[in-house]
């Protein structure tokens, strides 16, 4: 029987054991498998009864404390934190751990550290919009390197699959000590971090610290820089990281800089060689890119055989460029489709939309019949 414990949503004011022990007490912790508390705040005694909770929960899988902290005093974070993560330390069960939208800022990531360091079981790392800055970025980096070396000294290979780590100004200050960690883990599959203000020197770090993972499905980097001022070395990076993942799904450059000066920049040259004959899809908005990068993919469109989705809004191209109907008409073939404006992108907003409510209503159907346990 899979059972879910979930508050998420509720606007809850836990500051208390009073507040928080009657939602814990309609439950048996043994028998949780996941656990949803975003969307309320929770203060220091009521996150110490969580706690207590959490230690007793000997198959939790999912555990989900984003946006926990809202209107929280800064004292406050890491006390709270602290009760959660080290009650979360020593769960081999534990495959997901979500604290995103959490403002945890540079000074509160301390008491992620032993969790992060000490828990080797997990596979899904979700921190997205934390304010983490470069130092809190290098703390945290820092313990998932010395995660894998554990795992390393003890011949074992790491669990780590999913790193979400979007908007939280990790700049390129911390950029090598993450390309470390990921290069010791080997293992990742998923990388996220989108809008963190990295430059080229970051960039070309992250390249080769992901050219270590050959398993690598999905990469979304958007809006970071690969190119100013003409400095080629993080698209020359790049470009080489392309072909040590035969594996790649879906990579989003989007709002990245790829190009200057007219020239076609050798990452597309690469994909259009066919160095990721796997990608399904492709997502360059807004990178200055001209008409010649179009006409290299659709020449070589045969090379990107499970390409569906491409997406190239805002760049130096019109709609009607015959590179981009060429690709339009290569792609409506196969059932997918090229996002060329605005008007196009809706219509795809629309669509997944539809998609993420479908498949929400049949995991709604299937959590029902399975048992679940839904607290509100």
């Amino acid at each position: 029987m899979s059972t879910v414990f979930s508050l998420h949503g509720q606007s809850l004011k836990l500051d208390t054991r009073a507040h928080i022990e009657p939602y814990l007490a309609k439950v048996d912790p043994t028998q949780i498998e996941e656990i949803h508390f975003g969307g309320n705040t929770i203060g220091v005694d009521a996150s110490l009864a969580l706690a207590e909770f959490l230690q007793k929960a000997t198959n939790l899988k999912i555990a989900d404390f984003a946006d926990i902290f809202t209107g929280r005093l800064i004292s406050e974070i890491p006390q709270a934190l602290t009760a959660i993560c080290d009650a979360l330390k020593d769960k081999t069960s534990l495959i997901e751990i979500n604290l995103s939208d959490n403002a945890f800022g540079g000074r509160s990531v301390e008491p992620m550290v032993p969790f992060l360091t000490h828990n080797r079981s997990f596979q899904v790392l979700k921190l997205n919009n934390n304010g983490l800055g470069p130092a809190g970025g290098v703390v945290l980096a820092n313990a998932l390197l010395e995660s894998a070396k554990l795992s390393a000294a003890e011949g074992k290979r790491s669990n780590l699959r999913t790193v979400i780590c979007g908007r939280n100004r990790l700049e390129d200050g911390s950029a090598p000590s993450w390309a470390e960690a990921f290069a010791a883990h080997g293992t990742l599959q998923e990388i996220r971090m989108p809008q963190n203000g990295i430059r080229m020197a970051g960039i070309s770090a992250l390249a080769k610290g992901l050219a270590k993972c050959p398993d690598m499905r999905s990469i979304d980097l958007q809006d970071n820089t690969f190119i100013a001022d003409g400095e080629l070395e993080a698209v020359e990076a790049w470009t080489a990281a392309l072909k040590q993942w035969p594996q790649l799904t879906s990579l989003n450059l989007s709002d990245c800089v790829l190009a200057s000066d007219g020239e076609v920049p050798t990452i597309i040259t690469a994909l259009a060689s066919g160095s990721n004959p796997k990608l399904q899809t492709l997502q360059i908005q807004n990178n200055n890119l001209e008409s010649e990068s179009f006409e290299a993919l659709a020449d070589s469109i045969a090379k990107l055989p499970a390409l569906k989705l491409l997406e190239v809004q805002w760049n130096e191209v019109d709609d009607d460029n015959e590179h981009l109907q060429t690709l339009a008409s290569h792609l409506k073939q196969r059932g997918g489709k090229v996002v060329i404006n605005d008007e196009d992108e809706e219509e795809e907003e629309e669509e997944k939309e539809e998609k993420d409510s479908e498949d929400k209503d049949a995991l709604d159907e299937l959590t029902e019949r399975l048992g679940k346990v839904d607290i509100q």
